[in-house]
């Protein structure tokens, strides 16, 4: 026989434990337009300021160039001591004869990949974008294709790529929340680059210039990753720091001055690690709760999840958190180990319902013909 789907709602026994909570989320803001605060380990966005709305990205945009490049040199196609050529487009439209920025590459001259890199990420030369595009697709606006459709595979929903550089143009477009998902892609799947974000200077062509990310230099828990600024999108900037095991990434965009962008990527950096904490609510394999079996050999089998069920939030949210138990009840025999019996239920003020599947701990078998008919005899006389 079957119950309707909500078995139990329960309050965690961990609460009582809980302290009173630091911050209101609603009150917080920023000078920047657009904001999004990440945690890098489950991808949740903890806070955001028209995190989903179009903008200009700047050269915060040369992340997707640097992943079409990584993922050449992942593939093979591209290697480490292979030179791009400068060619005029690159040294015109992305070098020091338009005053751009730019890694002073000379005209015709050939940079070997691993100071291309550089070029992009330490100097954001938009001649080394430019050489990039051109090596790896022919020309900057098939690159840019290329970009539009690789940043749909990544999950980029609100991102079109015009160009390599960021180069103003009405239709070159993404979100901080698209920022946010590109960043932390790069930082977890290509770990044996993401240390050239932290370089803060570079040398070519006999010009040393700094890293323009300011993180850099005010906290030192920064590591990376792209400042950017025009006209339209204002002073923009990704970071992402990590403090003892916690990882945040940061998006923000449409800020006044480079000093607004330098205080409130620290100060938003801040107030992320001070605000927001990992929860372990279950281990993978400990048992959530005991469904109630029909007919089978056990009269119970126990819920887990396969995997941990972490959740960051902010002590307050943690205190209201309401946790749900959805399953069919009770259980109809067989079960196997591993099979999908119901859904463990997270809510919280100012965060997205979270669910998490749950399986069968073990086995239990069916019943024999006797033993089910006695259970259906004790149903029928205790009405359970």
């Amino acid at each position: 026989m079957k119950h309707p789907t909500y078995l139990s709602v329960f309050i965690l026994a961990l609460w009582c434990l809980l302290v009173a909570a630091p911050r209101d989320a609603e009150a917080f803001d920023t000078q920047a337009e657009y904001a999004v605060l990440m945690d890098y380990e489950t991808g949740t966005i903890l806070w955001g300021k028209n995190a989903d709305e179009q903008m200009h990205p700047a050269s915060m945009s040369k992340l997707m160039t640097l992943e079409m490049l990584f993922n050449a040199l992942r593939d093979g196609s591209v290697e480490m001591d292979d030179e791009f050529k400068i060619s005029e487009h690159a040294w015109r439209a992305g070098g020091a004869a338009s005053g751009s920025s730019t890694m002073f590459a000379e005209l015709n001259s050939t940079v070997p990949v691993h100071a291309i890199l550089r070029g992009i990420i330490v100097q954001s030369g938009n001649d080394a974008c430019i050489a990039t595009a051109e090596a790896l697709s022919g020309s900057e606006s098939a690159f840019a294709e290329a970009m539009t459709e690789r940043g749909k595979e990544l999950g980029l929903t609100n991102s079109h790529f015009m160009n390599s550089t960021g180069w103003p143009n009405p239709d070159h477009l993404m979100t901080a929340h698209d920022l946010a998902v590109l960043a932390r892609h790069l930082i977890a799947d290509f770990p044996e680059y993401y240390p050239i974000f932290k370089e803060t200077d570079f040398t070519w062509n006999g010009i040393k210039q700094g890293n323009r990310n300011p993180a850099l230099y005010l906290d030192p828990s920064v590591d990376g990753l792209k400042t950017g600024h025009t006209e339209a999108s204002g002073y923009g900037l990704v970071a992402s720091a990590k403090r003892k095991d916690q990882r945040l990434i940061l998006v923000l965009n449409g800020l006044p001055s480079e000093k607004a962008r330098a205080d409130e990527s620290v100060r938003l950096l801040d107030w992320g690690f001070r605000s927001f904490k990992h929860y372990k609510l279950f281990a993978a394999g400990t048992p959530v709760d005991n469904a109630p079996v029909w007919q089978g050999t056990y009269d119970e089998v126990p819920l887990v999840s396969k995997t941990d069920i972490d959740l960051i939030m902010s002590p307050e949210q943690r205190k209201e958190m309401k946790v749900t138990l959805v399953y069919d009840t009770p259980i109809a025999a067989p079960v196997d180990a591993g099979q999908r019996i119901g859904t463990l239920r997270v809510e919280a003020p100012e965060m997205p319902v979270r669910e998490f599947p749950l399986v069968a701990g073990g086995d239990v078998e069916r019943q024999g013909i006797f033993g089910r008919a006695m259970d259906s005899l004790k149903h029928m006389i205790l009405g359970s």
